[in-house]
């Protein structure tokens, strides 16, 4: 269908709101969402066998159907990790299984981009190997899918913090803000949605090497990440945290990190 006309719109306040038009693209694949409420509208079940048939895979194979009959006994997060599992098996015994995930990869739907980026987690690849996989995702346009980007390697940083802390040292200084955000924001100590990182919530200074650089980062985006690492640090370690802050306040009076070092503290502060 052609959807040009609908990629400057602004999402609906409620789903109930969400125009007919705008679903039926959704569900074919060919418009991004633009909030949250576009997201949990998508029925997985119409928009996977789109996306297969996009990339050049069948829609009708028993491990995707059988994968899209039982969604509805995971939480929603954990949905989309299963329809990316099923194509990624799909993939395997394929010669042009190159091409493929690049169609997925590249895909209209920000929801098949972010199936590709969980790609990674599927793969036997050291993390070095999945970071230069998952950095395209990290730089995406699409906020849904570089929040699935550091997601995918989550637990191999968790499992070995610092090879982590070290190969993510160049992004903490890149051009791109969503990679130097990526950076901060898969090591964040409690993270969203993902398992904690117990290594750093007890000795979070052996990340201090990635928050440095970004101390007076001027992106707001990535200036919250940083706060919000912090905040994390706080819970379990309030001296080095609040230290840290008077440190980079002395060191620094950019507005940028004034507004870091006080978000940084909002729990020490109460607020």
């Amino acid at each position: 269908m052609q959807a040009e006309h609908l990629l400057a719109r602004r999402g609906a306040a409620r789903i109930a709101l969400i125009p007919a038009e705008v679903l039926e693209a959704l569900h074919d694949g060919v418009i991004p969402t633009v909030n949250l409420n576009e997201f949990l509208a998508i029925d997985l079940a119409r928009l996977a066998p789109a996306v297969a048939r996009h990339i050049g895979l069948p829609s009708d194979v028993e491990r995707l159907v059988d994968t899209l009959a039982m969604l509805g006994a995971f939480k929603p997060v954990k949905r989309h990790e299963h329809v990316a599992r099923a194509l990624y098996d799909l993939t395997e015994v394929r010669e042009d299984r190159d091409r493929v995930a690049h169609a997925l990869a590249t895909h209209a739907s920000d929801v098949a981009r972010a199936w590709a980026a969980q790609w990674v987690m599927f793969s036997a690849m050291p993390l070095a190997a999945k970071l230069s996989c998952v950095r395209r995702f990290a730089a995406d346009a699409h906020y849904g899918v570089r929040e699935v980007a550091w997601m995918a390697v989550r637990d191999e940083i968790a499992g070995d913090v610092d090879a982590a802390v070290g190969l993510l040292q160049p992004w903490a200084i890149d051009a791109d803000p969503n990679i130097r955000r990526f950076a901060s924001e898969a090591t964040r100590p409690r993270g969203v949605w993902c398992a904690q990182i117990e290594l750093l919530k007890s000795q979070p200074w052996r990340a201090v090497s990635l928050l440095e650089p970004l101390k007076a980062d001027p992106s707001r985006y990535v200036q919250n990440s940083v706060a919000n690492w912090l905040n994390d640090a706080s819970k379990t370690q309030p001296q080095w945290v609040d230290e840290l802050c008077e440190r980079w306040t002395r060191e620094s009076r950019a507005p940028a990190t004034l507004y870091i070092a006080k978000r940084a503290r909002r729990s020490l502060r109460g607020g």
